[in-house]
């Protein structure tokens, strides 16, 4: 099913000062998004909505949660800055990211600064996941609107079809996948449903069986303790004790 990625959970980058997201309080306004994966056809697509504190870094767990990714991969959210009037790719810093587009650390950079309360909508995001399987989500903030209390954000409002199966190749690797199990007489049907467990429905989703995770828990499931680590891999190396000879 096309090549495997070999970028598996983020690598930070060395010396790079890490910090955790600060909890918030419940919001009074949440963005609306529109999150549509390209390449797919009938599109899959996804719409969510967030608070307005939200930082990119917590937006990314939201759509690798609403979409249903594992988020095993690197990802990387591409736009425009309104201010500088040019490009800036946002997510985690890596040891091999290029010199002249360097990524910004995503939980430094809040949603605030890019999507804000006006009367016409921000230009579209892109939203790339597996740099190996190439996934590209098209992002479009629809609009701001005010919280209900009652609910609990982020939440997923509406959507349509199943995620694709992880590091199965990508759009064309997919639309291979689906030919495979549509037909019993297909030679690698068998061999499909087994790689997925056994049934997979391209057409199921339903946004009410959601979940979101915790975006603190997720970075400190990527993150945690990576500092300390690196903090002993810089001291040096403890001198051993002369031992004299009587």
């Amino acid at each position: 099913m096309g090549t495997r990625s070999t970028k598996r959970m983020p690598k930070a980058k060395r010396m790079q000062v890490v910090r955790a997201p600060r909890r918030r309080a419940r919001p009074e306004w949440v963005h609306q998004f529109l999150v549509v994966l390209t390449g797919t056809d009938p599109l899959i697509w996804r719409r969510i909505q967030v608070p307005l504190e939200y930082s990119f870094w917590d937006l990314h767990v939201a759509i690798q949660d609403a979409m249903g990714w594992h988020d095993s991969h690197l990802h990387e959210f591409r736009l425009l800055d309104p201010m500088e009037k040019h490009s800036v790719s946002i997510g985690i810093p890596t040891d091999e990211a290029r010199a002249e587009q360097p990524v910004v650390p995503s939980w430094e950079v809040p949603l605030s600064g890019f999507f804000e309360r006006r009367g016409w909508h921000a230009l579209p995001v892109l939203y790339a996941y597996d740099f190996g399987d190439d996934w590209e989500h098209m992002l479009v903030h629809e609009e701001m609107v005010p919280a209900d209390p009652p609910l609990s954000y982020p939440r997923c409002v509406a959507g349509a079809r199943r995620c694709p199966p992880e590091d199965c190749g990508g759009p064309g690797g997919y639309a291979r996948f689906l030919e495979a199990i549509a037909s019993r007489r297909h030679p690698q049907y068998k061999e499909m449903l087994a790689w997925v467990g056994g049934a997979f429905d391209p057409n199921a989703f339903d946004p009410a069986a959601v979940r979101f995770d915790d975006p603190r828990r997720r970075w400190r499931h990527a993150f945690g303790g990576r500092e300390e680590r690196a903090a002993r891999q810089r001291a040096p190396a403890p001198t051993r004790p002369n031992r004299h000879r009587p």
